[in-house]
């Protein structure tokens, strides 16, 4: 990398990519700047240059990409990694040049070629021809004799450097050529470019002696951020000022270098009208900046962990201790979406070398709960340090190592966490604690409404779930239990939640020494069913008799409808039935007549075609009196939907 121009201020991101500033005084009309090849795109997008000492940035320039094959494209000569000097001199043929031979001899003029040896000889056996100066004669020599060689062909010459410098150039590197005005330059270079993501770590310490009442103002805790980052860059860093931004700034990769000539269609010449402006609306942004700070929930006092604390050992923590020998040179500044940390003493880091700073030390009141949560983790709560974020600062995503008076204690994930919101580190788990669930459903009729020809149920869905908490420890614990919040469903019969989050509800659960205790989550949401009254059974309207649901005086109307569409079902019955003998004596008839159709009239024919006609006539007899039971049911049936229809009114 270059040294012109060091790198003075670096700022790195969450998503990969870094805003770097170099600067220096340039004195000339260039500077190269020297950048990895898939960092081009991201300069090309970002560059800025300012020239503080009254000079001008006249220009820049950068080699457009291309493989080594095609650079070389149109060099006359190419060599080979093996056969250098036999490729060079096929690549002079008809050039002039000097041969220097062994014994101090030369040969001048215009190379005509090289003869390579047989198969299976060595390439020294091969032959050199070359025309003399001033004369018609070829010299002819082996190619071993051969030590050395003048180039004469100012062409060749040049054409041979260029081989040689760019073969000599890494592909994975790129260089861009600031042109600048003559004189003096005090150069200022901005851009941005692909980075490691900064990472952070977190330690909290428990204060020595903390007292036993649970409350959140009680107990305090150390909390310490340390920021890691990583110098991938080609050269070391020295004095730079560092910044570690928390937030996500949108960012993406435009292929800027790689020339693009798109294909465009062949258009013929129209009469067209100048367009008029277009405007657009802009966009409304509206952004919260106060931080909603987390009141400490009035929850039955937490228990201290179940398990037996060990006694303090000399590899302990002591949490004063570490606050005081770990001194911040940090400034922090909140940016809107983005939180920056900017680390005030300069950074020195070697090439291919990571480093830590200091990002957070701060004091924070602290409660120690036992949270459970099923889905998270099965069977045990899990022994949580609870913080209200009183820093000041953003605090990004990172792991925590939590550390008492005894030393290790546990682990976290602390999420990323606005100024002022809670701090939840779940960091051990509660093996003396072991919590089983039971759930069901029922459905519950809450009132019954008659509308026209249905009957309407309003119904309570029902869901309930035991948390049965098994306490095998002696001494009382109390445990948060997270109940996941269920969508149009409320809760009734249920104790009061001590906490909500936007998920979930926390029920203080108190369970004795060896003993335990149940909580029941009960919920439920209305909803109507209808059914059609004729549907009814008896039994169903004895079950809303008996509920309350039905006084005995629409009971008893109710009652009264299902029998009169009971005899309607009867006469809907014995109608379908109807029509079946109808259908059946129509077969009949077609097949008698069909044996008509084949008798005479005289003789034994004509008294079984006798027969047949009395046949006929019979079923003619019995349609007749089926067409009038037909019509008689009907009517029945029409004078009881008249007799429903009043009833129906008669309930309205």
């Amino acid at each position: 990398m270059m040294t012109a121009l060091p790198i003075t201020q670096m700022t790195l991101f969450k998503h990969g990519v870094g805003f770097f500033q170099r600067a220096g005084r340039v004195d000339g009309e260039r500077v190269d700047l020297t950048f990895p090849a898939e960092a081009m795109n991201d300069v090309l997008k970002s560059l800025t240059i300012l020239d503080d000492g009254g000079g001008q940035v006249l220009g820049v320039e950068y080699p457009t990409p291309q493989t080594l094959a095609q650079r070389l494209e149109g060099c006359t000569v190419q060599l080979g990694s093996e056969t250098a000097l036999y490729d060079l001199l096929v690549s002079l043929r008809g050039r002039r040049v000097q041969v220097l031979l062994d014994q101090r001899e030369y040969l001048v003029g215009q190379l005509v070629g090289v003869d390579r040896p047989p198969k299976r000889k060595p390439l020294g056996d091969g032959l050199v021809s070359v025309l003399l100066d001033g004369a018609r004669q070829v010299s002819v020599v082996s190619l071993g004799r051969v030590r050395g060689l003048e180039i004469l062909d100012a062409r060749a010459g040049d054409d041979l450097r260029y081989f040689l410098d760019t073969s000599m150039a890494q592909e994975t590197q790129r260089t861009l050529t600031v042109r600048l005005s003559a004189g003096a330059h005090n150069l200022s270079v901005r851009y941005v470019a692909p980075a490691p993501v900064w990472r952070v770590a977190y330690r909290v310490v428990m204060e020595e002696g903390e007292a036993d009442s649970g409350e959140i103002s009680s107990r305090r805790a150390l909390l310490l951020g340390w920021g890691i980052f990583d110098n991938s860059l080609e050269e070391d860093l020295s004095g730079v000022s560092l910044a570690l931004v928390a937030g996500m700034p949108i960012s993406f990769v435009y292929d800027l270098q790689t020339p693009h000539t798109p294909e465009r269609p062949v258009v013929g010449e129209e009469a067209r009208v100048a367009a008029g402006p277009v405007a657009f609306q802009g966009a409304v942004a509206a952004r919260a900046k106060g931080a909603m700070r987390a009141a400490a929930p009035e929850a039955p006092p937490a228990a201290e962990m179940a398990f037996d604390a060990p006694a303090p050992m000399a590899m302990g923590v002591s949490a004063a201790a570490l606050a005081q020998g770990t001194p911040l040179a940090v400034s922090s500044t909140d940016l809107g979406e983005r939180f920056q940390y900017a680390i005030e003493t300069p950074i020195t880091v070697g090439r291919g070398q990571s480093a830590m700073a200091p990002l957070v030390s701060a004091w924070l009141a602290t409660r120690k709960d036992l949270l459970y949560n099923g889905s998270k983790l099965a069977r045990h709560p899990v022994a949580t340090l609870r913080m209200i974020n009183e820093t000041g600062l953003t605090l990004e995503r990172g792991p925590a190592v939590v550390l008492d008076s005894s030393g290790y204690a546990g682990e976290a994930v602390l999420p990323f966490t606005a100024a002022g919101s809670e701090l939840v580190v779940p960091y051990a788990v509660e093996l003396g604690a072991q919590v089983s669930e039971e759930s069901g459903a029922r459905r519950e009729v809450a009132a019954l409404r008659i509308t026209d020809h249905y009957a309407s149920y309003d119904e309570w869905d029902i869901r309930w779930r035991d948390y049965r908490v098994n306490n095998s420890t002696s001494q009382p614990l109390t445990v948060l239990v997270e109940h996941r919040r269920t969508a149009q469903y409320d809760l009734f019969d249920t104790p009061e939640p001590v906490e909500q989050t936007p998920d979930f509800v926390r029920f203080a659960v108190e369970s004795p020494g060896g003993g335990e205790a149940t909580l029941r989550v009960s919920e439920r949401r209305l909803v109507v069913r209808r059914e059609e009254l004729r549907r009814l059974s008896g039994a169903a309207l004895q079950g809303s008799l008996k509920a309350g649901l039905l006084d005995v005086k629409t009971y008893n109307r109710l009652a009264g409808l299902l029998d009169l569409w009971s005899q309607i079902a009867v006469h809907e019955k014995r109608l379908a039935e109807i029509e079946k003998e109808r259908a059946k004596i129509y077969t009949a008839q077609e097949q008698v007549r069909g044996n008509m159709q084949a008798l005479s009239s005289e003789g034994k024919e004509g008294a079984l075609r006798a027969s047949y006609v009395d046949k006929l006539t019979a079923s003619e007899e019995q349609l007749a009196t089926l067409s009038d039971e037909e019509k008689q049911r009907q009517a029945d049936i029409q004078r009881l939907n008249r007799e429903i229809d009043a009833a129906l009114a008669a309930l309205g």
